[in-house]
């Protein structure tokens, strides 16, 4: 009788570890912008399974791919900072309406490189994780979509070339810089640019060789001109009463699963570039550089946009653009 009281014991106490064990599982939705193939997706799909495995499956992420839980353009940052959902991927450049600082990424011809925009992020992170601390956040990682060229019906050599040209741009920076340019740039939801090419409703987007490879674009257009416009950011980030609600244990799983992704996010963006441009010239895009004299009239479009970003900016992000402006 004994014996089995103390198994009795034994396997009681067992059921409610299990239960105390259970009740420390965390399960949070991660709203992704992007569909399920799409590179940034991709890499908030393996954030979630590298936080679940450093928080010996404590932390449970379920990333929910093309917008499919209605949220997904510029007020993502309030959407994440009400609680409406968890955590997000957010197109930095899209909110910037909300924080200005979150338009750097995005500014044109700031840097011309992966390894030059790595060092802009570097120098930013800290404005970035303050901004996302205003809006209730907790910043989590960031990586750059592939550098955005002009991506047109018919070769782009000059600023003549560009007169009137309907270009879907991302953002406010990319629509200032061609209206500036003598171009019409037009706002649409991703999902509506293939249709609206076909149409004539625009003839050009502004955009990378990645996603001009993804919208199969070769069927509509023929150029790509890499002028290094921007490498604009995607970043994702937390709800601090989520985040707050964590143990200090998932916590560190979580920040190491981001500082792991963050890093793979990277080159996997450089891979995807060249990649990109690989693939269109495969199926006939005519891909070419900029002029010297093309390039002048480019930069100072550039310069004057980054002059009127930076009148409407704090200290901390002057000083960053007026490091980085050419």
């Amino acid at each position: 009788m004994l014996k089995k009281s103390v198994l009795t014991v034994m396997l009681v106490g067992l059921f409610f570890g299990a239960q105390a064990l259970a009740k420390d599982v965390v399960k949070l939705d991660l709203n992704a912008v992007y569909g399920a193939t799409s590179f940034h997706t991709m890499g908030a799909m393996e954030f979630a399974k590298l936080a679940g495995k450093y928080s010996d499956g404590s932390v449970q992420i379920t990333v929910h791919p093309g917008g499919s839980l209605g949220f997904k353009g510029p007020e993502l940052l309030k959407t994440i900072k009400d609680g409406q959902v968890p955590m997000s991927d957010i197109l930095m450049g899209v909110v910037a309406g909300s924080e200005h600082a979150f338009g750097i990424s995005s500014l044109p011809r700031l840097v011309g490189s992966f390894d030059e925009a790595k060092q802009l992020y570097s120098d930013t992170k800290p404005i970035y994780e303050k901004s996302a601390l205003k809006w209730k956040q907790k910043f989590l990682y960031a990586a750059p979509w592939p550098p955005s060229g002009l991506v047109t019906k018919n070769i782009v050599n000059s600023k003549a070339d560009l007169k009137n040209l309907k270009t879907r741009t991302y953002d406010k920076n990319g629509a200032e810089f061609l209206r500036s340019l003598g171009g019409s740039p037009v706002s649409l939801p991703w999902g509506e640019v293939y249709s609206s090419l076909t149409t004539g409703m625009i003839d050009s987007v502004l955009t990378s060789a990645e996603s001009s490879k993804n919208g199969k674009f070769w069927e509509v257009l023929k150029g790509f001109k890499a002028i290094n416009y921007a490498y604009p950011l995607n970043m994702v980030t937390i709800n601090l009463d989520y985040w707050k609600a964590l143990s200090k244990e998932q916590q560190d799983a979580i920040l190491k699963a981001a500082a792991e992704t963050e890093k793979q996010q990277w080159q996997n963006s450089q891979a995807r570039h060249e990649e990109g441009i690989k693939v269109i010239q495969e199926h006939g895009m005519v891909v070419s550089n900029e002029s010297a004299e093309f390039g002048e009239t480019l930069d100072a479009a550039a310069k004057k946009i980054v002059a009127g970003f930076k009148a409407k900016s704090k200290k901390d992000v002057a000083a960053i653009l007026d490091k980085y402006s050419k």
